[in-house]
């Protein structure tokens, strides 16, 4: 256990992507919400994406902000294709993934189609199999769902195994990330959710902000909340964004950079998903069943 810890201590510190992990056990699905926008939700899929891809992961990072897409703006990718060309048979899910740095790879949204919650039964059908292709290929499935509480966020939130909650220290952040947990445990019965504070002033900071939150929550609502970690606000992480390269990458010793590095660790502790057909089919039908 002791030579675990430290061999996943050593990768944090480390810059160089580890030797991908053997295949056979289920996807892990995470959905990463915000109750508002303008919190950093995507830079934070992003860049945890990246930091569980040096640990060994096999990542893939779905765009599913239908409306405004911006994960490929943020990494300075030019895409051709998205899921848009998949539905419409014009592509595999496999032609439309698109390479990002230390082997993320990305779907890229498609901006301007209808909700992943309104489609046919048969467009239903083809993403299924489209994502079925995957098996055996992908560790980690990380879901950057639009801001709010819009049908498509719910019904990733849902067939998802874990829901990730961005938050900042400001009363409008506070108050739609309570709106949005309200809404998926008490009409959708989903009960756990981790929370990440963004743009800390420090990590006692951000420890306060997840307490406050918490405990409102489990006081009204049927809830856990588990405390995942913070981001400081950081002048490398501004530069980044400026630079469309993410932080860990960039600035990859700078404290926003490790902050993204240790939750990584954590979330790769996390207990992985049971299921014979593995998690990733699994999460697909049931993110359609919720969306009717």
């Amino acid at each position: 256990m002791l030579n675990d810890q430290a061999a996943g201590l050593r990768a944090m510190q480390s810059n160089q992507v580890q030797t991908p992990k053997p295949s056979g056990k289920p996807v892990r699905v995470i959905a990463v919400a915000s109750g508002k926008g303008g919190v950093g939700k995507t830079n934070v899929s992003v860049n945890l994406g990246i930091s569980l891809s040096k640990l060994g992961n096999r990542v893939l990072l779905m765009d599913a902000d239908m409306g405004l897409a911006n994960v490929d703006i943020m990494l300075g990718l030019q895409t051709r294709y998205n899921l848009a060309h998949v539905l419409d048979g014009e592509k595999t899910l496999k032609e439309v993934i698109v390479e990002g740095p230390a082997g993320l790879k990305i779907i890229p949204a498609a901006s301007g189609i209808r909700r992943m919650a309104q489609l046919t039964a048969m467009e239903n059908a083809g993403i299924i199999n489209a994502f079925s292709e995957l098996n055996g290929e992908l560790d980690v499935l990380i879901i950057d769902t639009a801001a709010g509480i819009a049908d498509s966020v719910v019904s990733f939130c849902r067939a998802a195994q874990e829901v990730v909650v961005v938050v900042t220290d400001e009363p409008a952040s506070i108050t739609d990330a309570y709106a949005l947990i309200k809404v998926l445990s008490r009409d959708y019965q989903v009960s756990r959710f981790r929370l990440l504070a963004n743009m800390s002033r420090s990590a006692q900071h951000g420890r306060q902000l997840f307490e406050k939150l918490a405990r409102v929550s489990e006081q009204f609502l049927d809830v856990t909340l588990d405390y995942l970690g913070s981001v400081p606000y950081d002048n490398d992480l501004r530069e980044a964004v400026q630079k469309q390269v993410p932080v860990t990458i960039s600035y990859p010793n700078s404290a926003a950079a490790k902050s993204f590095k240790e939750m990584a660790y954590a979330i790769d502790s996390w207990p992985v998903p049971r299921g014979a057909t593995g998690y990733l089919q699994f999460f697909v039908e049931s993110l359609f069943q919720s969306g009717h």
